[in-house]
C-alpha cells in the first residue's frame, strides 16, 4: 500500500501540479485538503479538480471562524502590522492550515503533509515550522520547491499531462486570500517601476471612482474584539465579510509595498485588506481612549514584535503565548463604539466613545466646565524641571555663556559647555 500524504491544495497552479508530481515522483497516495478561510472559491469545483487530477480523496474543511476568532481578531487586538504597512492576512491564515493539514493527517493515517511552497517565499517557513511544533514525526513534502520549476514551466507541465491549472502564461499573477485580505504578486509586479493595473484589483474600487460621499459605520467592540456594525451584533465571520463590502466599494485597504521576506529577499506584493484596515483604525482609536499612556507605549512597542512573529511562522511558539497573555490583559477595557469614516480609500475614526474610556470632559475642556486645578501645575513644573535647573545652574552656565546656540546647521545647533 502507498504511503498517504495530506496536501493543502487551494485548487491553483502550484497545488495542482503537486498532485501529479507527489504521485509520479514520489508514490504518495494524496489526500487534498482544501481549507476555506474565506476565499469566495466555487469549492465543489475545487474538489472535483483534485480529483480529476489524480488525489484519492478531496476534503473541505470550513475554517472561517476558527480563522477570525482565534487568528485574524488576536492580530487585530495586538496592533499587529509588518513593517507598518501589511496587515498579514495571508500570514495569520497559514498556522490554521497547519493545524487543519495535520488534524486530517492523524484522521487519514499519513505519514507526511505536503504543501506548494516555493523555496523563496514565507510560506514554506511557516509551513514547515507550525508542522515541526504541532507533529514533528511527520514528514513534509514541498514538490514546488523541490523540482524548482517556474511558473512558466509548471503551465507546460501540466498542459503535457492534462493536468487543469488555473494560470495561464497570459495571466501570471499569483493571488491569495482569505476572509482578512488579499495578495497579488508575481508577472509585471516584479518589476518595481510598474504601477499595479487596476485589473489585479477585485475587492476594492479605485479611489477616484468610489463613491462622492462618504459612508459612515459604527463599530462596536468588546473586550478589544468587534463585535456589531451599526449597533447589529454579528459574528465575526459575517462582520469581516459585510466591512470588506462596504469598505472596499470606498477603495479602502490597497497597499503597494516592497517588503522583507523573512529569507532575506525583498519582495513587491500588493494587498487589499478593507475590512482589516477600517477595523485596525478603529480598534487603534479606541485603545488611545481605554488605555494609559504607559501602555500605549509599551504595546506599541511590542506590536512590531507580535508582526514579525506571525510573520516569521512563530504562532505556535512559547514566545507568542507570553505576548498573547499580555496583549489579552490590555484588552480588558477596550469596550466601546467607534464611528469610522469611510472615503475615498479612507478610514478614519470621526468618533468614539467608552464606558471605561479615560477621557475626561471636565479636565481636558477649556470652557467653563473645566475642573482641572491649575495652580497644581506650577508645583508640577517646579520639580519636573529641577534636574534641569540644576545642572545648567552648576554646568552648562559655569563659563557664562549661553550653551545652545543656533549655528551653521553642518556643524549641529549645540555648543559644547
Amino acid at each position: 500500500m502507498a504511503k498517504k500524504v495530506v496536501l493543502a491544495y487551494s485548487g491553483g497552479l502550484d497545488t495542482s501540479v503537486a498532485i501529479r508530481w507527489l504521485q509520479e515522483e514520489r508514490g504518495y497516495d494524496v489526500v487534498a485538503l482544501t481549507i476555506d478561510l474565506g476565499n469566495e472559491k466555487d469549492l465543489r469545483t475545487v474538489e472535483e479538480r483534485a480529483m480529476q487530477i489524480g488525489a484519492v480523496k478531496a476534503l473541505v474543511r470550513d475554517g472561517k471562524q476558527l480563522f477570525v476568532d482565534f487568528f485574524a481578531f488576536p492580530a487585530l487586538m495586538a496592533g499587529a502590522v509588518y513593517e507598518g504597512s501589511y496587515l498579514l492576512a495571508t500570514a495569520i491564515g497559514r498556522p490554521l492550515i497547519a493545524k487543519m493539514l495535520v488534524d486530517v493527517a492523524r484522521e487519514e493515517g499519513a505519514t507526511a503533509i505536503a504543501h506548494g511552497c516555493t523555496g523563496k517565499g514565507n510560506d514554506q517557513v511557516r509551513f514547515d515550522v507550525s508542522t515541526k511544533a504541532l507533529a514533528p514525526d511527520l514528514e513534509i513534502v514541498a514538490p514546488v520547491r523541490e523540482h524548482r520549476m517556474s511558473r512558466e514551466e509548471q503551465i507546460e507541465w501540466a498542459g503535457a499531462r492534462g493536468v487543469p491549472v488555473p494560470a495561464t502564461k497570459a495571466s501570471p499573477y499569483s493571488t491569495d486570500e482569505n476572509l482578512w485580505g488579499r495578495s497579488i504578486e508575481a508577472g509585471m509586479l516584479e518589476d518595481p517601476w510598474e504601477a499595479p493595473p487596476e485589473e489585479i484589483y477585485a475587492w476594492t474600487t479605485s479611489p477616484r471612482r468610489s463613491p462622492d460621499t462618504p459612508r459612515e459605520v459604527e463599530i462596536g467592540f468588546l473586550h478589544g474584539r468587534p463585535i456589531s456594525l451599526d449597533d447589529h451584533e454579528m459574528d465575526g465571520v459575517t462582520l469581516v465579510q459585510t466591512l470588506n463590502q462596504w469598505a472596499g466599494e470606498h477603495g479602502i485597504g490597497r497597499t503597494d509595498m516592497v517588503e522583507d521576506r523573512l529569507i532575506g529577499i525583498k519582495s513587491r506584493e500588493i494587498y487589499e485588506a478593507p475590512a482589516a484596515w477600517t477595523l485596525h483604525n478603529a480598534h487603534e482609536a479606541l485603545e488611545q481612549m481605554t488605555l494609559s499612556k504607559p501602555q500605549l507605549r509599551v504595546k506599541n512597542s511590542l506590536r512590531q514584535e507580535y508582526a514579525d512573529l506571525i510573520y516569521n511562522g512563530l504562532w505556535f511558539t512559547a514566545h507568542h503565548q507570553d505576548l498573547a497573555a499580555y496583549v489579552q490583559s490590555t484588552q480588558r477595557f477596550v469596550t466601546g463604539t467607534v464611528r469610522m469614516r469611510l472615503h475615498k480609500g479612507q478610514a478614519v475614526a470621526v468618533g468614539r466613545k467608552s464606558p471605561r474610556s479615560l477621557y475626561s470632559y471636565a479636565l481636558a475642556t477649556y470652557d467653563r466646565g473645566d475642573q482641572y486645578d491649575h495652580n497644581a501645575a506650577l508645583g508640577f513644573i517646579n520639580i519636573w524641571g529641577l534636574p534641569v535647573q540644576q545642572q545648567a545652574r552648576q554646568q552648562l552656565l559655569a563659563e557664562g555663556e549661553a550653551p545652545f546656540q543656533l549655528g551653521n546647521p553642518d556643524e549641529g545647533n549645540t555648543k559644547e559647555a
